[in-house]
């Protein structure tokens, strides 16, 4: 096992009450589970033992870790399936997993590297998403908090006689705008005089800055503007702060990897309210939380988040960081809670790194 992933520590009452016969009867129901999705029996267990032991003698395994609380019955079915304490028992104790071999990291890093050099970070982040959709058959997820740019252009464009867009380009190449009204009477030369303002006053600072910066030149400004144009700057800054810096954005591909023909209909309700969800940002910012106090790829069963417990997914996600090591956003996979936890955990943390090496780069 190795260490890029935070492990809890297992209660010693559990692993006192299984003997290695316990845990490998275990192990190989869950590891069968994982590979087909499908209740396991005591027969075809028997048969992938190295030991000998009977159907029967694997059934009153089977009994003592149903008492356990970590294997079930689904339904009516002959087999057991692991409960999400089962599993999650089973990522904490007996997950193996190895590393990214040599050709898939040099893929991954080849397909990132691409819209890092050429491209703005959002492309970064979305390329990232959809390769991790790629390599695990779930949905790739980037959650990326919303940083307070730098700031490289600034201006004032009208639209029609009652409107103008203002418009902000940071250093790393990101674009926003917003539609804001005009005030009656404003000057024709107004949005000129106001771009003029801003760009001397913004360019090379962050918005907290620009409008810091504004605060303590009112004077001046009440003396180079007139009061409509004044009004004009600040309706223009106030616009684009209430973007919510605080509210992360999230990034999803391979959403269609999480539905299939089979679902029955109380299942594709829980998955469509998952994207639901993300789509409202709800949960992000504690998500974001959770994962950036990991000391490496956090694994989520189940209910064990909010955010994801309704859909019954299991999600897997890793921090990635700036120039300044600080953490700026998570990614990772969603998938159900049969994902293939030995391979994608690797993956996830190896594309974190690369994330993170090319964020530092264009920084």
């Amino acid at each position: 096992m190795v260490n890029m992933v935070e492990r809890p520590k297992i209660p010693e009452d559990m692993l006192s009450q299984l003997n290695s016969r316990s845990r490998d009867i275990f192990r190989k129901l869950v590891e069968r589970y994982l590979e087909t999705g499908a209740p396991v029996a005591s027969r075809d267990l028997a048969r992938m033992l190295s030991v000998g032991l009977s159907p029967a003698s694997v059934r009153n395994v089977m009994a003592d870790l149903e008492d356990l609380g970590l294997i079930a019955a689904p339904h009516t079915s002959a087999g057991r399936l692991p409960t999400q304490h089962g599993l999650r028992f089973f990522v904490d104790a007996m997950l193996e997993v190895g590393a990214v071999d040599e050709d898939e990291k040099a893929a991954i890093a080849k397909q990132i590297r691409a819209p890092a050099e050429t491209g703005q970070l959002g492309d970064l982040l979305t390329e990232a998403s959809q390769l991790l959709s790629g390599l695990s058959h779930g949905a790739g997820v980037v959650i990326a908090q919303k940083s307070d740019l730098v700031l490289k252009h600034i201006e004032f464009i009208r639209l029609d006689a009652e409107r103008a867009m203002v418009v902000l380009v940071g250093e790393d190449g990101s674009v926003e705008n917003r539609v804001l009204p005009l005030p009656p009477g404003l000057a024709a030369d107004a949005l000129t005089q106001a771009s003029n303002y801003l760009a001397h006053l913004a360019i090379g600072k962050t918005l907290t800055e620009t409008r810091k910066a504004l605060q303590n030149q009112r004077e001046q400004t009440l003396r180079e503007l007139d009061v409509l144009t004044q009004k004009l700057v600040e309706a223009g800054l106030a616009t684009l702060s209430d973007t919510g810096s605080s509210t992360p954005t999230v990034i999803v591909r391979g959403r269609a990897n999480l539905i299939n023909d089979t679902m029955a209909s109380e299942e594709l309700n829980r998955i469509r309210q998952l994207f639901d969800e993300l789509e409202s940002r709800d949960g992000l910012i504690e998500l974001l939380g959770d994962t950036e106090t990991a000391q490496g790829v956090k694994i989520f069963i189940g209910s064990e988040n909010k955010l994801f417990s309704l859909s019954g997914s299991s999600v897997i996600l890793s921090p990635y960081k700036d120039a300044n090591h600080k953490v700026v956003g998570v990614l990772g996979v969603i998938g159900p809670t049969r994902l293939n936890y030995a391979r994608i955990v690797p993956v996830v943390d190896y594309t974190a790194n690369i994330v993170s090496t090319l964020i530092a780069r264009k920084g």
